[in-house]
This record gives structure tokens, sequence and C-alpha cells, in this order.
């Protein structure tokens, strides 16, 4: 009962948290000079007249608590409204947005947790110097260099000089590079982690009973760390969605950054509150996963 109370109040306090984003991106939006009429006023020929009736249309006119109190209501009942530039449902457009997003962020997942196991666990087991360089540069990497210029430089590199990837739509270099970031927040940690596990007395057994290194990180050293790199990959999924919203718009990938950017621009109202509760939804079921995986590889916790 405990655990689940424990767990109960994450949940609760998680979504706050959202409802907390969503309420401030919504008031954002309408601090941000100009609305959508403005930019249709600019892209056509509206006269004042025209422009107050569009907005009288909209419901833009009434207060900002009326239009936040409308479009709760609304999205609480799964409606999120049509487009405002283009006329299409959101809901529609989430659609077609949000399983490239999924696709992008999961791939860049696995591989950040291939790459930093792989390089933690064979610095400890071959207890190889290289490795150990490579824990320190993979680690740097993600604390010192930016994604978008990495992504930025990738293009010049491997699109426009080598012409080996397509400029745009190609999601083998982002993942790369976001796999590469996500691991280096992984990898130094667990490899800590992995050299504390190993000189713990079991291990020490294990080895004197002749046990092959491979095994002996297998049994023994692997099924210590996972606690560990449970709690860092809340933190990884966490960053994964902001890196994974800013290579789409870069590499012109059609997912739920590139949209989000379009709205912002268009000051595309709905669109950009659908997508920021999306967006927000999805931490906290990533928070809520992991925190309850983590609870369950260590009772400690639970204690």
């Amino acid at each position: 009962m405990k655990r689940l109370a424990s767990l109960g109040a994450d949940l609760a306090r998680m979504l706050a948290q959202a409802a907390g984003i969503v309420v401030i991106v919504f008031l954002l939006a309408r601090v941000i000079p100009g609305d959508v009429v403005d930019v249709k006023a600019i892209e056509g020929d509206l006269t004042a007249s025209q422009q107050e009736a569009m907005r009288r249309d909209l419901g833009l006119d009434k207060p900002i608590l009326v239009q936040f109190g409308e479009w709760s209501m609304r999205a609480l009942q799964g409606d999120f409204g049509e487009s405002i530039r283009f006329g299409r449902p959101v809901s529609d457009m989430l659609r077609t947005a949000l399983p490239v997003t999924l696709v992008f962020a999961g791939l860049s997942f696995a591989l950040s947790l291939l790459l930093a196991i792989g390089i933690a666990v064979g610095a400890v087991t071959l207890e190889s110097r290289a490795l150990r360089a490579l824990v320190d540069i993979v680690n740097i990497w993600s604390i010192a260099l930016p994604t978008f210029c990495i992504g930025v430089i990738g293009i010049l590199i491997f699109s426009i000089w080598l012409h080996w990837l397509p400029v745009i739509g190609g999601m083998l270099l982002p993942v790369i590079i976001i796999g590469i970031d996500g691991a280096g927040q992984i990898v130094k940690p667990l490899h800590e982690e992995l050299r504390e596990a190993a000189t713990s007395a079991h291990v020490r057994t294990a080895r004197a009973k002749g046990l092959s290194p491979w095994r002996v990180t297998l049994r023994h050293l692997l099924p210590t760390a996972v606690p560990m790199a449970l709690a860092l990959s809340s933190l990884v999924l966490a960053s994964l969605v902001a890196g994974t919203l800013t290579m789409e718009v870069l590499f012109g990938l059609p997912g739920l950054g590139s949209l989000m950017l379009n709205a912002i621009h268009g000051r595309d109202y709905p669109v950009i509150q659908a997508s920021i509760l999306v967006t927000a939804i999805g931490l906290v079921v990533i928070n809520a996963v992991t925190d309850l995986l983590h609870r369950l590889v260590d009772p400690r916790l639970s204690r």
C-alpha cells in the first residue's frame, strides 16, 4: 500500500508539472507580439474590419482566461480543434507527426543504451585503456558539444561534401548524433558503478573460482548496475525529447518538432497547445514508467 501511495503521489506531482507547462505555454503564446490574424494580414490583404471580424470568429477577442477555459474543456474531451492556418483537425496533424517522433526517439534511445552499456562493460571487463579513454570522450562529447551544431557539421560533411546522405528527410545521421549524446550521459556513471561493483567480495569470489571475465560481468556486474542504468535512463529520455524536436527541425523530419515550429511561426495556437500538451504528457509517462521500473528493480527505494 505504501508503494502504491508513493507512486500515486509521484504521478500526481508529475501531472501537476505537465499542467503547469501547458498553462505557461498557453499564456506565453499569447504574449508574443502578433497573432495568427496579423500573420494572415501580412500574407494577404486584409482590412482592419476584416481582421477584427476574424479575431471575433476565432475567439481571440475574449479574455485569455476565458480562452484557456474553453480550450481546456475541449481538450479534456479529446477535441483539440482545427488548425487556424490550414483548417485541418489538429488531431489528424498529430497522428501524422507523432509516429515519426516516436520512431526517431526510440531508435536514438536504443542506440544510447547500446553504446553506453557496451563501452562501459567492455572497459571494465577487458581493462582496456582505449575503452576507458572512450568513456571520457563520449562523456565530454555530450557535455561540451551541442547537438544542433553537430547536426549542422554532419550535414556539411556527409550530405553536402561527401553526398552520402540526404540533406532533408534522412533519419540515420540524427539518430547517431542523438544516440551518442545520450550515451555520453549514461556511460561515465555506469562505468564508475561497474568498477566499484568489480571490487566487491562476491565478484572476487567468482573470479577465484575461475569464471571467465565475461561470465563474471554478465552474472555479477550487470545486475548490480541495472538500477543505475534505469535511473539515468529517465534523465536521458527527458533530454532526448528536446534533442529529438531540434533534430527534426534541422533535418526536415515531419515529426512533432517541425509541426510545433511551423505552428509557432504562424501563431497557430491550437496546434501549439496540442503539441505541448502531448509532449508534456509524454514526459510524465516516461518518468512514471522509469520510476516504477527503478522501484521494482531496487527495493531499497520503496523502503
